[in-house]
């Protein structure tokens, strides 16, 4: 598996309504991020602050080029972004730059090689 290359895929592709935060994330936006909390409509994450409508992209991802992206936010990002990926399969679906053919050949190896990687960002 290689490393993370920073292609964004993940980000675009459910950064429209397909995250979400704890109440705990929230909380702790609220008293100390709040220009991400401005972001948050009724406990939903990726809100205009205006309208409280969905905005079709986190207004957090930076495009640095046509294949890299960066996080403004990364330290304090959702959960939801943090664990991911999850499954081997997941990353397969969302054609995630970091799957080898190695991976492909032999998924529970890899899925292996992804928990150990992911093993800090993952609640125990």
């Amino acid at each position: 598996m290689k490393a993370c290359n920073s292609c964004g895929k993940c980000c675009t592709k459910y950064s429209n309504g397909q995250l979400s935060a704890s109440a705990d994330e929230i909380e702790y936006w609220e008293v100390f991020r709040p220009d991400i909390a401005r972001y948050v409509s009724d406990g939903k994450i990726w809100r205009e602050p205006e309208t409280g409508k969905e905005i079709t992209l986190c207004p957090f991802l930076r495009k640095q080029s046509e294949t890299f992206f960066t996080c403004d936010i990364y330290h304090d990002r959702p959960e939801d972004c943090r664990f991911y990926p999850v499954t081997i399969a997941e990353m397969i679906r969302d054609e995630c730059e970091m799957i080898e053919a190695k991976d492909l050949a032999n998924p529970d190896s890899a899925q292996k090689a992804l928990d150990i990687l992911m093993a800090d960002s993952r609640p125990e």
